[in-house]
């Protein structure tokens, strides 16, 4: 399993240049390290928020699971969506609302076919909310199928 998450993990993260805010370090209440966050008053309705994950070194004809902690808090506060660089138009993932503010656990299928997915982007899109933040957390990246619950 590869480790990703922010503070200590080994992977290549990017800011989308072309998005209309960038992703920011947030203190964890512990004091562990951090996560990836943007507050819900950052910019206007429906901007975008682009973190990307680079992927090197996938093999081809093979399964991985990316697994990921994720908050969507207050009330409006937008969407979370994850795309995979070879599927560009519909999200493979989408949460627009939390039953509250605790953390959950997002999992998603990459199959690496012929062509390799060589990026994973986490989206978040502002809602009309002024309170809360949409968060990601401890991204890990397994080789073979995702594990049931």
């Amino acid at each position: 399993s590869v480790d990703c998450s922010f503070s200590r993990g080994v992977c290549d993260w990017k800011q989308d240049a072309d998005d209309d805010f960038d992703w920011n370090p947030a203190d964890r209440d512990r004091g562990d390290g951090y996560y990836m966050a943007v507050p819900a008053f950052v910019g206007h309705k429906k901007d975008m928020g682009r973190l990307k994950l680079l992927l090197t070194d996938l093999k081809p004809k093979s399964s991985y699971c990316l697994i990921f902690s994720y908050r969507l808090a207050g009330e409006k506060v937008g969407k979370l969506r994850v795309f995979l660089a070879n599927k560009k138009t519909a999200p493979v993932w989408e949460q627009n609302k939390g039953k509250d503010e605790r953390w959950r656990t997002g999992k998603i299928e990459i199959f690496q076919g012929a062509e390799t997915t060589n990026s994973v982007t986490f989206e978040s899109e502002r809602g009309k909310g002024k309170t809360g933040e949409i968060a990601v957390d401890n991204v890990i990246l397994i080789s073979g199928l995702c594990p049931e619950d």
